[in-house]
């Protein structure tokens, strides 16, 4: 009776510990470590917002993201304080490089391009990419772009092997069917108002359903549905902190859809995978030569070292479902809007597609010889670059440039404010001017690759960056073979960032 009376009196001494271990854990995560990162960096001469409890800056980004997006803008290709109001602010008030907070998460902006480039090229591994979470994770898994080291090496393997040159080539037909199919569409609705981004939508989502799984749009319609859905409640709860309690304890209407869609999503692309292995009509290993089929082999690989799970394979489906046309669709359809607009570019690109092609659809010879298309896409990439911004963390304390940065911050290159800035652009940055890449990349860029950012820098730049601009030459050729266009009156300027910079309204052509 002792003993329990004992251990009774001591019960409520114990929790008052734990609960003491638990305050004292919480703060310091939400208290000392940001003001401990603040002083660190502000003694470096880094100005910006100071942090304040839990929620550091999201609220005023926020503010800011709802007054700048309650409204259209002009006609000017000058998105940068549109998309990111609260960067574009502090740049002006703080200088190049400048700090804020994503909760209790100190953010560093850089868009000095020399540390730019240092922390893209990451040579002495400092830089990792920034922890997937929530809805994010869910999205994408821990797949291809947000992985690290061996697995990472692993699967980017796979991925060059299935986008390389060679693949391409073979892609080429599958490009052509799928705009022709569009194409064909837009017959019954000649002299009718169309609205393009929708309509790139479907043809990226084909494009990449023919090249990389081997099926058809429709069959994975669900997929590309429910990732779409998963999309905007990301670009929903941008900026909004989660108070840290357990999952399992309070839960938001969005979490519990994303549950459903990530699990949705997962059996989708298994009923796939399954088809895929019932495809190989008694031949070991025979999957094909598609992203998928490569994807499904590494999963039987006898050699444990080049083994990846059926996780893996959802993941990289994912990534890959999603990435392989939201960026090609953002691409298209702010190309065209620009050509609409710059029509005396547009009849320059329909003379260059009619002087290499004539009537016949384009063929991989003739595709690399499209230098003015090439210049205008690079000039479309700039205004209007797919994937803002660029996202690292510090993975442990470390120099960069002049700056001694402490761990676990993250940092912002935000891709907008280097492709629009007039110091690196000159006066005209603001402005469509496909000249400015007549010869070439490196020569607009002065050989500084960290000016011109649209699908990253250094080995984890984007593995489907030809992939995305073939596609795109591709369906700009045909439709410049059969149509000029104009844009609608109707169109409302209002460019949004949901994964990717897009149209709010769409984009309404008349052809």
């Amino acid at each position: 009776m002792g003993t329990v009376e004992t251990s009774l009196i001591f019960l409520p001494g114990a929790l008052f510990l734990y609960l003491l271990y638990i305050l004292i854990k919480f703060l310091h995560k939400v208290w000392w470590t940001p003001i401990r990162i603040q002083q660190a960096l502000r003694s470096q001469g880094i100005k910006g917002r100071s942090y304040r409890f839990l929620y550091g800056s999201t609220k005023e980004i926020l503010n800011m993201r709802k007054e700048s997006f309650s409204k259209p803008m002009n006609l000017t290709h000058h998105i940068f304080p549109r998309i990111h109001p609260h960067i574009h602010t502090w740049i002006n008030a703080y200088g190049k490089n400048f700090m804020y907070w994503y909760g209790p998460r100190a953010h560093l902006v850089v868009t000095e391009t020399e540390l730019v480039k240092e922390i893209m090229n990451n040579r002495d591994k400092s830089y990792p990419k920034v922890d997937t979470e929530g809805f994010r994770k869910k999205l994408l898994g821990d797949g291809l772009v947000t992985t690290e080291g061996e697995k990472w090496a692993k699967l980017r393997k796979l991925a060059n092997h299935a986008f390389h040159a060679e693949s391409l080539k073979n892609m080429t037909p599958a490009m052509i069917s799928s705009a022709e199919m569009m194409l064909e569409r837009w017959k019954q609705q000649e002299g009718k108002e169309i609205e393009v981004f929708e309509e790139f939508r479907l043809l990226t989502s084909e494009v990449i359903s023919r090249t990389a799984f081997g099926s058809s749009y429709l069959e994975g319609q669900d997929i590309f549905d429910m990732l779409r859905k998963l999309s905007i409640i990301i670009s929903r709860n941008a900026f909004k902190v989660r108070i840290p309690f357990p999952s399992w304890l309070l839960k938001s209407g969005d979490d519990i859809e994303s549950e459903k869609l990530e699990q949705g999503i997962r059996d989708s692309i298994i009923r796939i995978i399954a088809k895929k292995e019932k495809s190989m009509n008694g031949e070991v290993g025979n999957f094909g030569v598609d992203f998928l089929g490569l994807l499904v082999k590494a999963n039987h690989d006898a050699d444990e070292g080049n083994r990846i799970t059926v996780q893996d394979v959802v993941d990289e489906c994912k990534t890959f479902y999603i990435a392989g046309h939201e960026t090609t669709t953002s691409l298209l359809a702010w190309t065209v809007l620009l050509l609409a607009i710059h029509t005396d570019w547009q009849e320059k690109a329909r003379q260059e597609v009619l002087d290499l092609f004539g009537k016949e659809p384009p063929n991989s010879d003739g595709i690399p010889r499209l230098k003015t298309m090439n210049m205008i896409i690079n000039e479309t990439l700039r205004l209007y670059p797919p994937v803002v911004p660029l996202l690292r963390k510090v993975k442990c304390e470390t120099k960069l440039g002049n700056y001694n940065l402490p761990a676990n911050i993250n940092l912002v290159m935000p891709t907008l404010s280097i492709h629009h800035d007039i110091q690196i652009w000159g006066e005209n940055a603001q402005l469509f001017k496909p000249e400015r890449f007549s010869e070439g990349v490196a020569k607009a860029t002065n050989n500084n690759p960290a000016v011109f950012l649209p699908f990253g820098l250094g080995p984890r730049s984007c593995v489907g960056l030809n992939f995305a601009t073939n596609e795109a030459k591709i369906a700009l050729t045909m439709m410049l073979q059969r149509y000029a266009f104009t844009l609608s009156p109707v169109y409302i300027h209002s460019p949004i960032v949901i994964l990717t910079v897009r149209p709010q309204h769409g984009i309404q052509m008349f052809f």
